[in-house]
């Protein structure tokens, strides 16, 4: 079938493409996730003198020569060379379609953009003045940024749009893309997220001065443990993940490897308080259901959770809560990516959904790395960890929830068996 349950184009994914601490490629990011092979480490590259949080989770491996030249690097603050870098690679993955220009589209998301490159900027004006100014700085600062240099290297011209809605950009920006061609705008998107200025001293600094980040600093392999009793904070990560998306029958047509289907997208907002969420996770509750409803599925169809469990004592208690009311008491097995590869924050839903994406065609639920113990306030969840864990192959809910009460759900399923 061509259309849905309620008449909108069916939207495939063909092509995937990350930057992660877990790897920079399909392959050994897939690796490092089934092992659930910690990434956090101490931060270098800056003096962490009288920070509370010392650790994050660092891509060591990206290498953006061989994305853009010299003259176009010294344009581009490094959250748009990922961001473009890891788009290609989920357009090359898909096989380079040939698509009409107009019927193209982008759809981007960051929450810091260039906040690196203000904070440095910053220290031009005041220990040399404002004329020594990078006249490309505002290009650099600005969240559009890497879908201003997409667009431009594939020639596409059709929609082209940034969402930043902090944690949850990465999932907004997938659901985004979904709506484009489910309602006949664009053919093709390429949709995803970055963020890497999560891991420099002013996002650092200022999240640790909430008490939000694990001060782990003398045990950072250890120190992101969704779910534990233990946890006590999320570490700080960098990331970029990009999906290519396209309407069902025009990849089935081409003969496009089909990875699975985005089929529910659910939005909600707490409106509750400004960092903390909902302590019974009301809303999430809605935003859950809501992508279920989308897909025309049930809860009972749903096989595992990706859950967005950044390890606060606060937010993972309250998406379990959540997760308890929306599946009767009793979930199905759910996976925790931050224990490997850290908080993305604005990328984390993107490079998360990649997991969800294999997890589905797979029929297995990658382990959840820093968890050994079950924290009371999480009671009923059954947190895989250790190995991956067969389940059927079939849909899969993948959360993302933002500062400020911005909740995200996507529905993915696997593609059509034959």
């Amino acid at each position: 079938m061509a259309r849905d349950h309620v008449g909108r184009w069916r939207v495939a994914i063909t092509g995937m493409g990350v930057k992660s601490p877990a790897g920079c490629d399909l392959k050994s990011f897939t690796e490092a996730v089934r092992s659930a092979r910690p990434t956090a480490a101490l931060v270098t590259g800056f003096d962490t003198t009288g920070l509370p949080s010392r650790i994050g989770c660092q891509i060591q491996d990206f290498d953006p020569n061989t994305y853009a030249s010299a003259k176009m690097r010294r344009r581009m603050s490094r959250f748009a060379q990922m961001g473009l870098a890891a788009a290609l690679d989920a357009y090359v993955d898909a096989g380079s379609p040939s698509i009409d220009p107009l019927r193209a589209g982008i759809s981007s998301g960051s929450c810091f953009g260039g906040t690196q490159v203000c904070h440095e900027t910053s220290l031009v004006i005041s220990q040399r003045g404002p004329q020594f100014v990078s006249p490309f700085t505002a290009s650099m600062h600005m969240a559009n940024s890497p879908a201003a240099y997409i667009g431009p290297e594939l020639g596409w011209h059709g929609p082209s749009v940034t969402t930043t809605t902090a944690c949850a950009t990465g999932t907004d920006a997938i659901n985004a893309g979904t709506r484009m061609i489910r309602e006949g705008e664009a053919d093709a998107v390429l949709a995803g997220a970055v963020d890497t200025d999560g891991v420099g001293i002013l996002m650092l600094a200022a999240f640790g001065q909430t008490g939000a980040l694990s001060s782990r600093n003398d045990d950072p392999g250890q120190a992101s443990r969704p779910f534990d009793a233990d946890r006590d904070g999320y570490v700080m990560g960098e990331g970029a993940a990009y999906l290519m998306l396209e309407r069902y029958e025009l990849a089935a047509a081409r003969g496009a490897r089909i990875y699975g289907e985005i089929a529910g997208c659910g939005r909600t907002s707490d409106s509750h308080h400004i960092t903390a969420p909902h302590p019974e996770g009301r809303w999430v509750v809605e935003c859950m259901r809501a992508a279920i409803r989308d897909a025309d599925l049930t809860p009972a169809a749903i096989t595992q959770v990706n859950c967005h469990a950044t390890a606060t004592p606060v937010g993972d208690a309250a998406e379990a809560r959540a997760l308890l009311t929306v599946f009767n008491g009793a979930p199905p097995p759910v996976t925790a990516s931050k224990g490997v590869f850290g908080h993305a924050v604005g990328a984390a839903g993107a490079v998360e959904a990649i997991v969800a994406v294999l997890s589905a065609r797979d029929g297995l639920v990658p382990p959840t790395g820093g968890f050994d113990r079950l924290s009371d306030d999480c009671a009923g969840l059954d947190v895989v960890a250790g190995a991956p864990r067969r389940v059927d192959s079939g849909p899969v809910v993948s959360n993302s929830f933002g500062v400020g009460g911005q909740n995200a759900s996507v529905v993915i399923v696997p593609p059509e068996m034959p």
